[in-house]
């Protein structure tokens, strides 16, 4: 029990579609990225105001300067030593910043200063202390405060040389700060926003883009084996429309496969219920006379040799489609084609010739290659008779191989052409006078598609037929073997 209940919590899925997974995945993407950018922004902003915060306080710094050394606008003669017209007319002429405040100490006592500051630094005695008893520029902090908190910058007022006052500017950023997280709160509000838009019309494209997966699911859900005809309507151009065009594609290749496997399996029962017949049939009447049972034996034996070698047939047909059907290498042409025509002679009493043979290397398997033009050869065989000619090629042409079993008996028909090369099929005219299990053809136009070639057939009817492997070749593989044999002559002897 402890087991079944493990493997079900295993197999369990949250019940989310594709849809709301992938939906799910972007607006968490996108949401990272929106609180990232504002977390970033309201970060930079508030870099941006402390630096201009410094900027502004050294202004107002520069600009009393600036006065220390210039003219009273009053009597247009220079100020001299009075700090206090210094003063007056700084804070005449200036304008303060939101937040800020401007203090003038004259001689250690506090003289004037901007008008409503927000907060009166003045009253802090502590601090009037420390600032009146600089003697260099310095930067320091309010921790609290009615204003909330703030920075300023105290500067001594040197006059013929000796520090005559104190000007002190204060910044208190708290309002500006404010103006910035309410800038960054609108931000956020319009990315949410943004989520909500994104998620619905998410919700909407997705559903269209998977439509197509819908279509697949619902259409593998009623097709049956023995209708394989529906397919997928697809009009888009994306990645899940390729999926639909790829499952329509596979289902093309099982209503095939499906088509030939129903043709198959009525072809092989049909030839394999003759003989077991004939066997049935035979032993079924069989007598007491020796010489019939031995005449009988005989008749069965035969049979169930040729039932055993359709099996043999169908096995390798069956192992073509297998991944290890060929065990590949640099096959020489000239010395195979010499080996099948050694062979091939002793097949039947004809006229073999070996015709133009090309001295070149090709990628395949000698013992498969071998095993087509044998077949072809006793398929020459079968539809001549004795003192026929029979020859074997093979030519490169064209980045091809082209090996070749021509012979002279009654040729194919046009409309038997394709039809032969099907297992069990025989043509209509002589050569259905062919013995056999009408899988050799087949065979060897299964070894033609194993090494990516074809296998065609050249006849005229009542002038013989040329049967062709043609297979790929490059060049750059090919080199000389053997030299070419002398050939015999028509009529010599073996």
């Amino acid at each position: 029990m402890g087991t079944t209940a493990t493997t079900t919590e295993r197999r369990w899925r949250p019940p989310l579609g594709l849809r709301l997974r992938l939906l799910g995945w972007a607006l968490a993407l996108l949401s990272i990225a929106s609180l990232a950018s504002v977390v970033v922004i309201r970060q930079v902003l508030l870099n941006q105001l402390e630096n201009q915060i410094t900027a502004d306080m050294r202004q107002e710094v520069t600009e009393f300067r600036r006065l220390v050394d210039g003219r009273n606008p009053t009597t247009g003669q220079p100020f001299g030593t009075d700090l206090r017209a210094i003063a007056d007319t700084y804070l005449l002429r200036n304008e303060p910043q939101q937040g800020e405040a401007v203090l003038i100490f004259v001689d250690g006592a506090f003289y004037r200063g901007t008008e409503s500051p927000p907060y009166d630094l003045a009253a802090d005695a502590a601090l009037v202390a420390r600032w009146t008893a600089l003697r260099d520029s310095t930067y320091g902090e309010v921790d609290g405060g009615p204003a909330g908190a703030g920075r300023w910058l105290a500067v001594p007022v040197t006059i013929d040389g000796a520090v005559r006052g104190h000007v002190v500017v204060a910044e208190f950023g708290a309002e500006r700060r404010a103006e910035i997280d309410r800038a960054v709160q609108t931000m956020a509000l319009a990315c949410l926003l943004v989520l909500v838009v994104v998620a619905a019309g998410g919700y909407l494209a997705m559903g269209r883009a998977l439509r197509p997966l819908r279509q697949v699911t619902e259409t593998a859900r009623v097709i049956e084996e023995t209708d394989l005809s529906r397919r997928i309507a697809v009009t888009a151009t994306d990645e899940v429309a390729d999926l639909a065009h790829t499952f329509n594609a596979m289902l093309d290749r099982l209503e095939g496969a499906f088509a030939a496997q129903k043709a198959f399996v009525a072809d092989a029962g049909h030839e394999l219920r003759t003989p077991i017949t004939i066997v049935r049939g035979h032993l079924e009447l069989m007598g007491d006379d020796p010489a019939e049972r031995a005449e009988t034996v005989a008749l069965v034996t035969d049979e169930l040799d040729r039932m055993n070698r359709m099996v043999d047939d169908l096995l390798m047909l069956a192992r073509a489609e297998q991944p290890d059907f060929l065990q590949l290498d640099g096959v020489d042409v000239a010395p195979m084609m010499h080996e099948v025509y050694a062979k091939a002679v002793a097949l039947g009493d004809r006229d073999w010739q070996l015709d133009e043979v090309a001295e070149v290397t090709i990628s395949a398997d000698r013992q498969r290659l071998t095993q087509a033009l044998m077949q072809l050869a006793q398929n020459a065989v079968q539809f001549t008779a004795a003192g026929d000619r029979i020859t074997l090629s093979a030519r490169s042409e064209h980045g091809r191989v082209l090996l070749a079993v021509q012979d002279t008996g009654p040729g194919v028909e046009p409309e038997d052409r394709e039809r032969i090369f099907a297992r069990f099929a025989r043509g209509r005219d002589g050569r259905a006078r062919a013995e056999g299990t009408g899988l050799g053809l087949a065979i060897v136009a299964a070894i033609a598609q194993a090494h990516r070639g074809t296998v065609a057939v050249n006849s005229i009817p009542g002038a013989g037929a040329t049967f062709t492997l043609v297979l790929p070749w490059s060049p750059e593989v090919a080199r000389a073997v053997v030299p070419r044999p002398t050939l015999r002559e028509p009529g010599a002897p073996r």
